[in-house]
């Protein structure tokens, strides 16, 4: 199977070329890698023409949005730029952040996954971080969820799905809209990708109001984001984070914001979180 990588940059010198060196040390090598430079100040560009020069199939493109950093729609429009540059002739598309080390058969275990099953959608590995000289598990989500940082689509699934949303939460309604269409996602607890910048390192307040606003946009309703807000507040170490979502939550709804998905959908995405904590009480 092919697939093709897209990784949307922004001043990552410090990072990059140890990504891409894990990459271009992969197995099972990507048919085409694109390196989005997102207005960086500092050496990304120079850093992936040196491995340009080196590997036919990476190639670097510039592009200019927002300076503020809001995570979602800053990362995913830059990957829509790499993914415009991109031919049809690929099973599997990645979207990848530019600061991870990959194990070397990271990629011929993802393939394998895909070639086991046609309805598998999504799949992915674990964010380790770096703490007191150990590598740790990134602890930020459940352990069926792919991190928004290396997100493997099949083809038809990422179609199907209507690629990824410009806005935060993209991470989590892809695999919740995989759901809907009866797609499987897998995650191997095997692979365990470094992840070198701690998730959340230049999020500001407005951000994390877009994480309850985020909530809002992906139908939960008030319980539901209530929950989610304290688990991700407390898995954060950080319990006052509450207020925060939650005041996003609320300024979304009565800003009478659009949803990410549509009402039936969004009916699903409530029965289905709904479902998944029946099972965790019980």
């Amino acid at each position: 199977m092919n697939y093709y990588i897209v990784i949307p940059s922004y001043n990552e010198e410090k990072f990059i070329s140890l990504t891409l060196q894990s990459l271009v040390e992969q197995t099972v090598l990507p048919k085409k890698l694109v390196v989005v430079n997102d207005n960086s100040t500092d050496k990304t560009a120079e850093i992936v023409l040196a491995f340009a020069d080196k590997y036919p199939w990476i190639s670097l493109i510039n592009t200019s949005s927002e300076a503020i950093h809001l995570p979602g729609s800053k990362v995913i429009q830059a990957f829509q730029k790499g993914l415009e540059t991109l031919d049809d002739h690929y099973d599997i598309i990645v979207k990848a952040d530019a600061d991870l080390i990959f194990p070397s058969n990271y990629f011929e275990t993802i393939i394998r996954h895909f070639e086991s099953d046609a309805k598998i959608g999504m799949v992915g590995g674990f964010a380790y971080i770096e703490k007191n000289g150990e590598w740790i598990l990134e602890n930020l989500t459940d352990k069926d969820h792919i991190r928004g940082a290396f997100k493997a689509y099949r083809k038809e699934c990422f179609k199907q799905i209507g690629g990824l949303k410009t806005a935060m939460g993209w991470d989590t309604v892809d695999e919740l809209l995989c759901k809907f269409y009866n797609w499987k996602v897998i995650t191997n607890e095997n692979l365990k990708v470094k992840h070198l910048k701690p998730t959340g390192a230049n999020y500001n307040k407005t951000a994390r109001y877009k994480q309850g606003e985020a909530f809002y946009s992906l139908g939960y309703g008030f319980f539901i984001t209530s929950i989610a807000s304290i688990k991700l507040a407390i898995r954060k170490g950080k319990p006052l984070l509450f207020f925060d979502y939650i005041n996003g939550f609320w300024k979304a709804k009565s800003a009478k914001k659009p949803l990410l998905v549509t009402k039936e959908q969004a009916k699903f995405i409530r029965n289905y979180r709904w479902e998944k904590m029946r099972e965790k009480l019980f």
